[in-house]
């Protein structure tokens, strides 16, 4: 990806402001061969209107001005600042679940309703139309708070489905079980979403033989189960349920794009999300692929904060755009996102 520069302490936006609801349209229409282009014009326009990213770009550049951009913000800084391009304050934000005396990131956007479009076409382009499938949803932790951006996306998701079973279950496991049995008897093409422990307490409580079954796991056990590996909780919901591969959403609040798995932890991104595996000693330096680094990504969606982010989990670059999440770096806070410890 080559980024426009000529003395990147001078960059400003190319003739005529690059405005919010412009770049959310060019979003919304690109196609894959757009991407690198696109993303430098949404970096020159959040290096210009981002305070707390143009600070953070000027430092890198003060400390190596050989380094060249896009930098990558380190995503611990949405726990301490308000970074936004919009120049007041958005009024909606997302916040991690963190837990308990830990400190949750806040990710303010202004546009709730281009971020559910935008994941719900980075879903059907791996899925399918929404509306063919009933969608239940076993994700009890995140509905007993505000602000859970992976709740608001599969409200919508299910707002889209033309099953009337389809919804949300807090506690009611027997009420997802019938459903369950129903649509394996009719042939209704069915996705489970379910967060790691209410996964394995529905699988402790009830087994299933229903191989057609999509069971999106989206990790977080929340101190409510001992953790274990991506595998050994794979092995159980796959045992629990009769099928031959549990798929996975790979997501955080503080992006707005998403990848899904398809089974063995082997992600592809939405098209509106780019990886990058960088060395855990260096962060401009890439790792090699085949070897583990720290996935950093360029999310076009975000473009109400920061689309260029350094996350603190450990992947591998498989070359093909998709990649393996492995887990975390030490020392990285826990946080409800979705991966289990490798």
């Amino acid at each position: 990806m080559v980024f426009l520069q000529t003395n990147f302490i001078s960059l400003t936006l190319t003739e005529g402001r690059l405005t919010e609801q412009l770049l959310k349209s060019k979003v919304a229409q690109m196609q894959p061969s757009e991407f690198d282009d696109l993303a430098n014009e949404i970096f020159l326009y959040q290096y210009r209107y981002n305070p707390i990213y143009q600070q953070f770009c000027d430092s890198i550049t003060k400390l190596a001005p050989w380094r060249k951009p896009p930098f990558y913000l380190p995503i611990s800084a949405f726990k301490t600042n308000i970074v936004t391009t919009v120049g007041e304050l958005p009024t909606h934000f997302f916040e991690s679940s963190g837990t308990t005396g830990s400190i949750n990131s806040r990710h303010y956007i202004n546009d709730v309703g281009f971020y559910l479009q935008m994941s719900m076409k980075g879903f059907e382009n791996q899925y399918g139309s929404l509306s063919n499938y009933c969608i239940l949803a076993l994700l009890p932790h995140y509905l007993e708070r505000q602000h859970s951006s992976l709740v608001e996306m599969v409200r919508f998701f299910i707002s889209k489905s033309e099953k009337p079973q389809s919804g949300f279950f807090l506690n009611e496991t027997n009420m997802v079980y019938q459903i369950l049995q129903d649509n394996k008897k009719a042939g209704i093409p069915t996705i489970l979403f379910g967060v790691s422990f209410a996964l394995l307490d529905f699988v402790a409580e009830f087994q299933m033989d229903f191989p057609e079954l999509i069971v999106m796991e989206t990790g977080g056990m929340k101190g409510r189960r001992e953790e274990m590996t991506r595998e050994e909780l794979h092995f159980h919901i796959k045992r629990g349920f009769n099928i031959q591969n549990v798929h996975s959403e790979y997501g955080m609040t503080e992006l707005l794009s998403q990848a899904w798995s398809k089974g063995d932890g082997i992600f592809t991104p939405s098209q509106t999300m780019k990886i990058s595996i960088r060395e855990a000693t260096d962060p401009f330096e890439s790792e090699k692929p085949g070897k583990t680094g720290v996935i950093h990504i360029i999310d076009l969606v975000n473009i109400d904060s920061c689309s260029f982010i350094a996350t603190e989990d450990l992947g591998i670059d498989l070359k093909n755009g998709n990649f393996l999440v492995q887990g975390r770096l030490d020392l990285a806070d826990i946080r409800g996102c979705n991966l289990m410890i490798a």
